[in-house]
């Protein structure tokens, strides 16, 4: 640590921060537009200056100097640094006025006025007026995608946007075309931007020169009501703040959290805000005669309770979808219980993953923060820049930094980071197994659904966990096995353990008519074949309400407050940011009502008591942002009868951006979809 008096101040900081970051530990505000603290510095905008003394007579740029390079005083004393004389602030005016030069004055119709860095420090450190007559520059507005509009008038050429599509991206989406007068701010060619990132870059701009174009002019800042709360587009778990004007969902933007997404979510995560309202079921359904017609709540819940009574419990069954909070899979869970069934599953994909082999078989063990503390990486039939484009992003910042070796088993992905190819099944992984490269420090294994999802998937696990074990990824004081998920319930559910029970059935067996009573709780990723009678409980229109015969329409996750494990195994809570349209309600109250018609009434009436019972019977859902300990003794145990396929072990995602029901509602990730499926084509062609 080093010492620097900032204003009078003392403080310590360490020698390799900025004088900007120095100056903020000591509490002092220092203004800029392109010091990013999760971007290079590019040093350019020139608002953050500061008077050294000591230094030349002139102000410093406070992003671009380091505290070590700061001369002691004269006898000893530590560096010191003004934030506040008059020459700072002199500095600091002239700046703001060159910024403001060509800016147009169009703040009242900007759509980023009252979140605009550009407004407020104009406030704070400029003048009251302009000595500049002359006409200002103008430039012409880009076509960048369908995320993301462009009002080029505004840029100050502060570089945010083109650092992070190369750095953070991995994309090298924009970047600065001309000189001088002349130069702008744009992608190559003007075409859409590739990143699954993207939408990032409207948070990073500190002027209303980019903006999230789904959302442009439907709202002001002030209007709306802010609700932290949890993503579900995919198990990473990303933290997200949801806003609201009235019932409806506006935006959604990112919330700091360093142990999973720092500051960034994915598009879809970003842009699925108009799915939320579109295809919704906003009132039971009965089918009748072939064809589904609205109903009460009351005909809906006899109808269900007429064919559950007339069934055998062995020939009823339950799936839980991606997105199910796991109040509502414990519920269901105890409704089932009560009903006598043991068919209960919440891997409608097949994943051969079992709470039985131990939490540390199915767990992202190291910790999404762990990534950036590995040697090297092994990635097991998955494509994280689709699956988790976040973690994707994590994995290209620990590589940037130098000293990773990234190798890759399955497809052929671009993961915007350099890997050695290794081979595309079973048949690599095992000579991989056979002969392991040399042992590191820190190895990871990241094993995707792409290589569980499938009938040898127990196999390919059990051989992953014996490479893992020789590679010397599970070690004292390291656990480098990691399952890297895509469903946001698929974790809570295993937890749960809401997995068939002795002689119980699979998913997959009761969808190809194992059952004859089939509850499908938001499950709209598996085909049901007909035969079976199929009380369909989610939130949109999807695939599964198509196949029901009986629809209770529930919440979807802006709606209700609920509780979600990440794929590392960390607790979370989604608060509720409006309420449900319609006669829909929370998936949890359904089956309390439903259980009272079918005689069996669950032990609770509010969600508090809901809780309550979750709690005392699996303690670790109470502990939130925790992650509760798992045994890695368990991975080296993995074991499975037969043979791995020779099929090349493939990510299922085919279309990153309709993955679930709600994106397959949004016209904006329609959009998206077909842009990348264009360039897909053309990349062949």
């Amino acid at each position: 640590m080093t010492k620097i008096i900032v204003d009078g101040n003392e403080v310590d900081v360490p020698a390799e921060y900025t004088l900007l970051q120095a100056c903020e530990t000591a509490g002092a505000e220092v203004p800029r537009f392109c010091f990013h603290e999760r971007l290079s510095v590019a040093g350019n905008c020139r608002m953050c200056l500061v008077e050294v003394k000591g230094g030349p007579p002139k102000p410093a740029a406070s992003c671009a100097m380091a505290v070590r390079d700061l001369r002691p005083g004269p006898n000893g004393e530590p560096p010191q640094v003004f934030t506040n004389t008059p020459m700072v602030k002199k500095a600091r005016e002239g700046v703001m006025e060159f910024l403001l030069i060509n800016h147009p004055l169009d703040c009242p119709i900007c759509d980023q006025g009252g979140e605009c860095d550009l407004q407020d420090q104009a406030m704070a450190f400029g003048v009251d007026s302009s000595r500049y007559a002359e006409n200002k520059r103008a430039v012409e507005d880009k076509y960048i995608g369908p995320l993301v509009k462009t009002s080029m008038n505004r840029c100050i050429h502060c570089t945010r946007c083109v650092r992070f599509t190369a750095e953070v991206a991995g994309t090298g989406d924009m970047g600065a075309t001309g000189r001088g007068e002349d130069m702008e701010i744009t992608t190559y060619l003007e075409t859409a931007m590739t990143s699954e990132l993207q939408g990032n870059v409207a948070d990073l701009c500190p002027v209303g020169a980019l903006l999230p174009k789904p959302q442009n002019f439907r709202a002001r800042s002030w209007e709306l009501q802010k609700t932290e709360s949890i993503d579900v587009m995919d198990a990473l778990g990303s933290a997200i703040r949801v806003d609201t004007r009235g019932r409806e969902v506006m935006r959604i933007l990112p919330r700091v959290n360093d142990a999973v997404n720092e500051e960034w979510i994915s598009d879809k995560t970003r842009q699925i805000v108009d799915g939320l309202g579109a295809q919704r079921l906003d009132r039971p359904y009965v089918r009748e005669n072939g064809k589904l017609r609205q109903a009460s709540w009351q005909e809906a819940f006899a109808a269900i309770a007429a064919k559950v009574k007339a069934t055998s419990a062995e020939k009823i069954g339950a799936i839980a979808g991606d997105l199910c909070a796991v109040e509502d899979m414990f519920a269901l869970q105890l409704l089932m219980g009560k009903l006598g069934s043991k068919n209960i599953d919440c891997r409608q994909d097949g994943v051969k993953l079992d709470p039985k082999l131990g939490r540390a078989s199915y767990l992202f063990n190291s910790t999404i923060a762990g990534i950036e503390a590995a040697d090297s990486i092994l990635i097991i039939g998955s494509n994280p820049r689709k699956e988790a484009p976040v973690l994707n992003a994590r994995i290209r910042k620990r590589w940037l930094r130098g000293g990773l070796k990234i190798s890759v088993i399955g497809d052929r992905p671009d993961l915007t980071y350099v890997y050695d190819y290794q081979g595309a099944g079973a048949e690599s992984l095992s000579a991989l197994a056979d002969n392991p490269p040399p042992a590191v420090e820190k190895s990871m294994v990241i094993i995707g659904q792409g290589a569980l999802a499938r009938p040898d998937g127990a196999a390919i696990l059990a051989l992953a966990g014996k490479l893992a074990s020789a590679f010397g990824a599970v070690k004292d004081g390291w656990n480098g096995f990691n399952v890297l998920h895509t469903a946001a319930a698929r974790v809570g559910g295993l937890d749960l353990g809401f997995v068939p029970g002795e002689g119980g059935l699979d998913a997959l067996a009761m969808a190809n008519g194992g059952v004859d009573v089939l509850f499908n709780l938001g499950a709209d990723e598996i085909d049901i074949k007909p035969g079976a009678f199929v009380i369909y409980q989610g939130s949109h229109g999807d695939r599964g309400a198509h196949r029901a015969d009986v629809i209770l329409p529930g919440a979807a996750y802006t709606e209700k407050s609920g509780t979600y494990v990440n794929t590392e195994g960390r607790v979370q809570m989604a608060a509720r940011a409006g309420f449900p349209p319609g006669d829909a309600r929370e998936d949890w109250a359904i089956l309390r009502a439903l259980s009272d018609v079918l005689g069996q009434r669950l032990p609770f009436d509010t969600l508090a008591a809901l809780r309550s019972a979750l709690y005392a019977a699996h303690p670790h859902f109470a502990a939130i942002d925790d992650i509760a300990a798992s045994d890695a003794s368990a991975i080296g145990k993995l074991s499975a009868s037969g043979a791995p396929g020779k099929d090349v072990l493939a990510s299922p995602i085919t279309d990153f951006y309709l993955t679930n029901p709600i994106a397959r509602a949004s016209s904006v990730m329609a959009e998206c979809s077909a842009l990348a499926r264009g360039r897909m084509l053309q990349a062949a062609e």
